[in-house]
This record gives structure tokens, C-alpha cells and sequence, in this order.
């Protein structure tokens, strides 16, 4: 009984052994030169080579011209509904195309298909001559949002990615921000890049023609949490891919630059996209309870009310219990007049295993004047008449 108490006893200490010394979490084993891979809500890195390396970008670029269209949207200067216009020079695009003919009119939501779908570089310089009334003009505009967005390592010279020009690149990082950018503020574009085929009509001169979207992103067919993004290529960009996935609340942007062809672009945003998978688990409080109101002293009123500033969301990729993450709520029993709506009452800070893990601000939702002579005499009367 004893030695088999002690065979027992060895066996599970060399086992115990064997899994300390095992890679917690092999790294994804990756033929492209330069990705990254992120966590979309978050914005944290999950993994990256060679994630900073100027490359030429394909059509990839036309992440940003769909960015810089929704945006137009949002701000009230397009609609889906325009019709737009196709230029001569719009029309006279090569590469991937969707064949739109010179005076040929399309509504805008049409033209965003063409783009996300099919990878239309004619749909890509019309909507671009739409919006900023020349293709030159809308570089311009992508180049200035790719600075406010830090993109550092970016510089466009045209809004599909046709050209070969050295002046002409980006890097995973920076495709992946954009993507990030695109993706969270107009989650509408997945109502386009989930489309695997779609039917357009071409109504011109010549008479009406059915034509075929079909998507350049075989994850659609392959990797069922696909929800898009954009595919590339040319001879000096070679294959690149941004590739965007959602799975039980995590969503994730793959970014695969320079693949030496189309199938290891797919191969490696899928290995990533099931690498980050596998090691994230994410917290959130959406933190919608309302809070108490806080007592004002000095102020024209005796209490003001307080709102979380948003949700808070914790990207875990060590395999920790976040069922473990406390919340704490630090707020004074009383505030001084004046208070401005806005400004910060406090914060909920969130702990892991006893560390700070992050924080949310605690906003004031209204402004509160500090109280004068006659304020303090309006008081008074009203204490009396009541």
C-alpha cells in the first residue's frame, strides 16, 4: 500500500514537472513577413512581427477610403441614397474593377458594395471625387486622418492602392488602427464585408447589364467568425490581408502584409485569428446602474447627480480567473461648489489578484453655481414658508 502510495506520489510529481516546463501558449507559427494581431475593443496587441515595417499596402488602402466615407455619412454630407457619378478617370482604373462605364451612376450604398466586395478601384476613385471632388483632394484627407489617428509609418498617393509608388505605404500596426478606427465608430461596414456575392445592375448607354460581386475574402467561406475586412494585392505589395473575426464577445483585426501568396495570407490570418481565440478572455461592465446623487456644499442646489463615463473592458491573455476582478468606487461624501457637467467626481478602479487592472472616470451629469448673498436668502424664505 505504501509503495503504491509512493509510485502514486512520483508519478504526479513528474507530471506536474513536465507541464511547468511546457510553453504556456505556443506562438502562432506564421509564413509572412510583417503581422500583427489585436483585440478590437481594447485595442491591445496580442501578437506582432515585424508589425512597424514600412510596406506597400494594395488595397488595403481602401480601408481608409471606406473610413473616410462612413465618416461623411455620420456627418450629414453623403447619404447612401446619392447617386454617384462615374469620371472618365474613374472608369479607366485597372487592376480589380467592377466595370463602371463613364457616366455611369450608381447610389453610394451600391458603390460601398463594389468596394468592400469586389475590391473595385473604379467604385474606389468615384466615391473619393464624390466626397472631396477629386481624387488628389480625398489623399489629402486620408493622409491628414492617418496622422490624427497616429499612424505614423503611413502615406497615401492614391485611395485604392493601385499605385506602385515607394511613397506609397503603411504598416500592419497602422493597418490595423485604421481597421480598428473603421470598424468600431461604423459597425455598419460588416452589413457590406460579410457579403460573399451580391448582384449589381450596370445601366448605360449601351443597355442594362446583371453584373456579380463576389468577395475577394475566402474567410468567409473558410473561418466561420469571419465578419471581414479587406484584401490586397499587387507585384511590389505582393498578398495582404486585414482580417476581422468575432467570437463570444472578442473581436479580432489580423493584419498579414507581403504574404508570398493569396493562400498564406488566408492560412496566416486564420492561425492568428485562432491563436488570439484560444488565449483571450475579456471582462466588461457595461456599468449601466445609476448611481447615488452626491451632496453639494455652497452650491444653488444640495445635490448633484454622477454617471459612469462609459464600460470598462479588460483584455486577459495569461489564462486568469476574471471572475475574480473586484470593483471599487471612489467618490467623496460631498462635493464644493461650483461643479461643472462633466468633470470628474471620481473614478471605479478594478482589481485582479489585488492589482490594479484599470479604471473608469465618474462624471458629473450637470453644473452646479456656487451659491450667492441671494441664494442663501432664497433658502431662508423657503425654510419659513415651508
Amino acid at each position: 500500500m505504501l509503495r503504491k502510495r509512493f509510485f502514486t506520489a512520483v508519478f504526479l510529481a513528474v507530471v506536474l514537472l513536465y507541464t511547468m516546463m511546457l510553453p504556456a501558449r505556443a506562438e502562432p507559427v506564421i509564413s509572412s513577413p510583417s503581422v500583427i494581431l489585436m483585440e478590437s475593443s481594447t485595442g491591445q496587441v496580442i501578437y506582432e512581427l515585424n508589425s512597424t515595417e514600412r510596406r506597400s499596402p494594395a488595397s488595403i488602402t481602401k480601408i481608409m477610403t471606406l473610413l473616410l466615407t462612413f465618416e461623411a455619412i455620420d456627418a450629414g454630407r453623403i447619404s447612401l441614397s446619392d447617386q454617384v457619378t462615374t469620371s472618365e478617370y474613374a472608369s479607366s482604373m485597372g487592376g480589380s474593377q467592377v466595370y463602371l462605364a463613364a457616366g455611369e451612376t450608381q447610389t453610394l450604398d451600391t458603390m460601398i458594395k463594389c468596394i468592400a466586395v469586389s475590391s473595385g478601384n473604379d467604385a474606389s476613385v468615384a466615391v473619393a471625387e464624390h466626397i472631396a471632388g477629386s481624387e488628389g483632394a480625398f489623399v489629402d484627407l486620408m493622409n491628414e486622418k492617418a496622422a490624427e489617428l497616429g499612424m505614423t509609418d503611413t502615406h497615401f498617393e492614391d485611395c485604392c492602392g493601385l499605385t506602385d509608388s515607394d511613397n506609397h505605404y503603411t504598416t500592419a500596426k497602422d493597418v490595423a488602427i485604421m481597421s480598428r478606427e473603421l470598424t468600431t465608430k461604423h459597425p455598419d461596414i460588416f452589413n457590406y464585408t460579410k457579403i460573399w456575392m451580391e448582384n449589381i445592375i450596370h445601366e448605360t448607354r449601351q443597355g442594362t447589364i446583371e453584373f456579380t460581386l463576389t468577395s475577394t475574402n475566402k474567410l468567409l467561406k473558410q473561418y466561420q467568425w469571419t465578419t471581414g475586412l479587406k484584401t490586397g494585392s499587387t507585384s511590389k505589395a505582393k498578398y495582404c490581408f486585414s482580417a476581422t473575426a468575432s467570437k463570444d464577445g472578442i473581436d479580432l483585426i489580423a493584419v498579414v502584409m507581403g504574404a508570398p501568396d493569396y493562400k498564406t495570407r488566408f492560412e496566416d490570418a486564420q492561425i492568428l485569428l485562432t491563436y488570439g481565440f484560444g488565449v483571450c478572455d475579456i471582462y466588461i461592465d457595461e456599468n449601466r446602474e445609476a448611481l447615488e446623487d452626491l451632496l453639494v456644499e455652497g452650491g444653488i442646489t444640495e445635490k448633484v447627480g454622477v454617471r459612469y463615463e462609459g464600460e470598462f473592458r479588460y483584455l486577459d491573455t495569461a489564462g486568469s480567473d476574471l471572475s475574480a476582478v473586484e470593483k471599487v468606487l471612489e467618490l467623496p461624501e460631498t462635493v464644493q461648489a461650483p461643479v461643472t457637467e462633466g468633470a470628474e467626481a471620481g473614478r471605479a478602479r478594478y482589481f485582479l489578484n489585488g492589482t490594479e487592472i484599470g479604471s473608469v472616470p465618474v462624471l458629473f451629469t450637470e453644473s452646479v453655481d456656487k451659491a450667492g448673498y441671494i441664494d442663501y436668502l432664497k433658502k431662508v424664505f423657503h425654510f419659513f414658508l415651508l
